[in-house]
C-alpha cells in the first residue's frame, strides 16, 4: 500500500472556525479532521485559523502570511474559507463581503473550499446571513469553487437551535457536530480526492489508571 499523501489544510474564518463554545475545544474543524484518518489515503494536518469577530475582508488579508509557514512542508496544500457570521453582525453588505471573498480566492493558487455561514442570531442577523450565503454561493458557482452551504440545511432545525453554548450564539458540542456532519457529507472527501472511511472513526479514550 502506498504511503498516505501528506496534506496540509489551512482553515480560515472567525470564531466558528476557532471552535468557540465547544466544551471539547474541537469545533467542527477538529471533528472533520478526526473523521479523515490515514485509512483514506492521506495524512491530514488541519490548521484552524479562526479569529473572533473578523469579517471576510480581514480574514483574506492575513491568509497569505499565515499560510506560508504551514505550507513550507508537505506533499499537498489546500485552503478552506469559512466566513460570514461576523460580516452579518457587523452589517457588511453582501456585495462587499462577496468582493472580499473573491479577492481571497484569487490570492491563493492552491485548491480552495468555501464553507458557508450557519443561521445564528436574531431575525435580522439571520436574514443578513441568508443574503451572504446566497452571494457566496453564486460567486463560488461562477468561479467553479466548491461551496458547502450550512444555512439552508440548518434553518428551522430544532436540533440546531437547541445546540447553543452559554453565550446563546456559538454552537455547543452538538452544534459543532452538526456543522462537521454537513461539511463531511457536503463534499469534503471528493474535494480531497479520497473515499470516505469505510468504518467509523472510533473515539480515543484515555485508559483508566489501575486501582
Amino acid at each position: 500500500m502506498a504511503d498516505p499523501r501528506d496534506v496540509r489544510v489551512c482553515v480560515f474564518g472567525d470564531s466558528f472556525v476557532a471552535g468557540v463554545g465547544d466544551p471539547k475545544a474541537l469545533g467542527w474543524v477538529g471533528r472533520v479532521a478526526a473523521r479523515t484518518p490515514p485509512s483514506t489515503g492521506i495524512a491530514l494536518t488541519a490548521y484552524p485559523l479562526g479569529v473572533r469577530g473578523e469579517a471576510t475582508e480581514e480574514i483574506v488579508v492575513r491568509m497569505p502570511m499565515e499560510s506560508a509557514p504551514r505550507f513550507a512542508r508537505g506533499d499537498e496544500h489546500r485552503v478552506v474559507l469559512a466566513v460570514g457570521v461576523a460580516d452579518a453582525y457587523r452589517g457588511v453588505s453582501p456585495a462587499r463581503s462577496a468582493a472580499a471573498l473573491e479577492f481571497g480566492l484569487s490570492s491563493t493558487s492552491v485548491p480552495t473550499l468555501v464553507v458557508g455561514p450557519p443561521p445564528v442570531g436574531d431575525d435580522d442577523v439571520v436574514s443578513r446571513i441568508g443574503e451572504l450565503d446566497a452571494a457566496y454561493a453564486a460567486l463560488c458557482a461562477s468561479l467553479d469553487v466548491p461551496y458547502i452551504a450550512t444555512f439552508e440545511p440548518l434553518s428551522g432545525k430544532g436540533a440546531w437551535q437547541r445546540a447553543r453554548a452559554d453565550d446563546g450564539l456559538h454552537p455547543d458540542q452538538a452544534g459543532y457536530g452538526l456543522l462537521a456532519y454537513l461539511v463531511l457529507n457536503g463534499g469534503w472527501y471528493p474535494w480531497l480526492g479520497v473515499e470516505p472511511p469505510k468504518t467509523p472513526v472510533k473515539e480515543r479514550r484515555v485508559p483508566r489508571a489501575a486501582s
